[in-house]
């Protein structure tokens, strides 16, 4: 397990630095690395690297770190929902939280809604749309019994469609085709306004959600085998599953809210775990997130280098990747959800 991890460090420490170093306008990799550890260090950089360094520093690597940081918590967040929702098309959108999110973005971007915050009005907007929908799952898929499984992927899909329309509906209303394109850009997924003012919430909150999570791999076998026998393993079901709604809830909002609704990542990087290491969720947990930080780290890439100088949506390669991978997935007589 330790060489696993060491070896999925080492992909994304490299994965880091090629995502630097690639782009339309490329940094030689040997240059990009002198670059990243001057500045790491506050060395000094020549005057004749200063352009790259802009480049290198400004521009690339907090979005690099970005994509690093969204794929790895979407990928904790599908692992987490597929055991609380006990389904394996579970993924961080099946509660209708990135549904939810859009319709605030949307509104920023077509009709400047919040246009007082400046840079951060669409991710304002895209987050507290999302914990709105998340209030609103919450509140009409609780029972007296607690939050059930077939409950919550009913209610969040069925309030999902609802969102995707209203988003839907504001495009289609938008007064100038330039903002319903931006819109639109968005809802596929998008890295291109990364900064490093976006970082630093969306780490931390990442982080302390992979953390809590790792915390509660036990519970989380229990979950995955039944509400009956998480009972017997001593697991308080109802407010478990209320805890983990909340956690990967927030997680997914302000993901949303950086990075748009980035699809397939947390519904594929899961199973792709699963095969490797099994059903454990003691080896799963550590593993996915550093497995879907270094894959969105090349999506991106690929975003910024198929169309160049244009720019792909990253959901738009997510599903290209994505699609014949799970339908491999579910031709392998040897699969099953939650393991080999």
């Amino acid at each position: 397990m330790v060489a696993k991890i060491s070896a999925l460090v080492g992909v994304l420490a490299v994965s880091i630095v090629a995502g630097v170093a690639l782009g339309p306008v490329s940094v030689p990799f040997g240059v990009t690395a002198d670059l990243l550890w001057a500045a790491i260090t506050g060395g000094t950089v020549p005057a004749d690297l200063a352009g790259q360094y802009r480049i290198v520093w400004d521009i690339r690597l907090p979005r690099v770190m970005l994509a690093a940081v969204v794929g790895a918590g979407l990928s904790a967040v599908g692992v987490a929902i597929q055991a609380v929702v006990r389904n394996a098309l579970g993924d961080p959108y099946v509660l209708g939280i990135s549904s939810g999110a859009s319709v605030g973005a949307t509104a920023v971007a077509t009709f400047g809604a919040l246009s007082g915050l400046g840079v951060y009005a669409l991710s304002t907007g895209a987050f507290l749309t999302g914990l709105g929908a998340t209030a609103l799952v919450y509140v009409t898929a609780r029972t007296s019994l607690g939050l059930t499984p077939l409950r919550l992927v009913l209610t969040g899909t069925a309030l999902a469609y609802g969102f995707s329309a209203a988003a839907m509906l504001l495009v289609f209303q938008a007064p100038h085709g330039e903002a319903a394109r931006s819109a639109m850009f968005w809802l596929l997924g998008s890295l291109g306004g990364a900064n490093w003012q976006s970082l630093p919430v969306a780490t931390v909150v990442t982080v302390a959600g992979i953390v809590y999570l790792m915390t509660r791999a036990r519970q989380l076998n229990a979950l995955a085998m039944g509400d009956e026998t998480a009972t017997t393993l001593g697991v308080p079901v109802n407010r478990f599953r209320t805890q983990l709604f909340v956690v990967t809830a927030g997680i997914t909002s302000v993901l949303v809210a950086v990075s748009g609704a980035v699809g397939f990542v947390g519904l594929m990087l899961p199973h792709l775990t699963r095969m490797v290491v099994g059903a454990d969720h003691r080896r799963v947990l550590p593993l996915a997130p550093l497995a879907g930080a270094s894959f969105l780290v090349w999506v991106d890439v690929a975003a910024r280098m198929l169309a160049a100088p244009e720019e792909l949506p990253l959901g738009v390669i997510t599903a290209a990747i994505g699609v014949p991978c799970f339908v491999f997935l579910m031709r392998r007589k040897s699969y099953v959800f939650g393991g080999r």
